[in-house]
């Protein structure tokens, strides 16, 4: 017995030891983590109600929004632009400092190869060329960020029909899938719950939500809570059906893709050809292919043959479903 005690006090005290250790540790440190993780979380909710106070819709709480369903020919090119930016996600990029960075980047390499072939023709295109750039690095952003917002859609309105059958309003579902799930769907309830918060009617911050995602999914969901608002009904239920709908659509897109996949690899060779023929002509027989780099007029019309080109195929294999 003596023996059995001798070997297992010191098996004991070394896990006294370590728990001891633990605990100062975690006094120390953990602690201090645990403070910053609720200063970040507040300076978040503090950085998100600005964005929402300085919102449009607050200088007039008594107007009206205009309708989601409202069709795309309603809305200016400014509008369409300061969407595009919006729907990006990128942290401080505004409107006026996206033509800011195009026109310094256009100026920029317009100059640089203008001077260089000494042609103003070849730096004008160039210019041109530069200044698509940051606007195509903005437009490819928005469609991944509203490709990860429609692939989040399914889970959070699993999620919000939960919390309602639990008890909570609308508003708690919203606050749920902020605190749940990843950007963009946090950001964007979490805003839509803010404004709901700061005093906004929760019809004007839904609209607002499907004005500023622009995506149909969003849209039927905002239409879905109207109704519902106005008629009544098993709101658990309905968001559960959106879920479902909602995968169907997926299921649908993958199979279009799937079928549209010749034609866009297609696409992507016969866009491609041009270029990659030139530089190759280029390094064999660079006197031949100087020709055509004498002669910008001939590079402009390729460019503008191959816009016209992308477009024609971009119709064919991209449709509405």
């Amino acid at each position: 017995m003596d023996a059995a005690l001798l070997v297992l006090m010191p098996f004991l005290a070394g896990i006294l030891l370590v728990a001891g250790a633990y605990s100062v540790l975690s006094d120390l440190f953990l602690r201090d983590r645990s403070r910053l993780t609720r200063r970040v979380d507040d300076e978040f909710l503090k950085k998100q109600r600005e964005r929402v106070q300085r919102s449009a819709l607050f200088k007039d709480l008594g107007q009206s929004m205009p309708s989601s369903t409202d069709t795309e020919e309603s809305v200016s090119w400014r509008e369409w632009f300061e969407s595009l930016v919006e729907q990006a996600g990128l942290v401080d990029l505004t409107p006026r400092r996206l033509l800011s960075i195009m026109a310094g980047t256009g100026f920029g390499v317009g100059a640089v190869l203008g001077l260089l072939r000494q042609s103003p023709l070849t730096g004008l295109v160039a210019g041109l060329a530069g200044a698509a750039v940051p606007f195509l690095y903005v437009a490819r952003k928005r469609k991944v960020r509203l490709e990860r917002l429609m692939g989040q859609l399914p889970d959070a309105f699993d999620l919000m029909g939960r919390v309602i059958r639990a008890g909570q309003t609308m508003s708690q579902a919203l606050q749920a899938v902020a605190d749940e799930f990843d950007q963009p769907i946090a950001g964007e309830f979490s805003y839509c719950y803010e404004q709901q918060n700061l005093g906004l009617s929760p019809e004007v911050s839904l609209r607002d939500l499907a004005r500023r995602t622009g995506l149909l999914e969003i849209k039927i969901f905002v239409l879905a809570l109207l109704v519902q608002q106005q008629t009544g009904g098993n709101l658990a239920e309905m968001l559960d059906k959106l879920a479902g709908i909602m995968r169907e659509r997926f299921r649908i897109r993958g199979k279009i893709r799937a079928l549209t996949a010749e034609g866009r690899f297609q696409a992507a060779v016969l866009l491609a050809l041009p270029p990659l023929l030139f530089l190759l002509i280029l390094g064999m027989n660079r006197t031949y292919g100087q020709v055509l780099l004498d002669n910008p007029g001939l590079l402009i019309g390729m460019f503008v043959s191959e816009g016209f080109g992308a477009l024609w195929i971009r119709k064919i294999i991209n449709f509405d479903y």
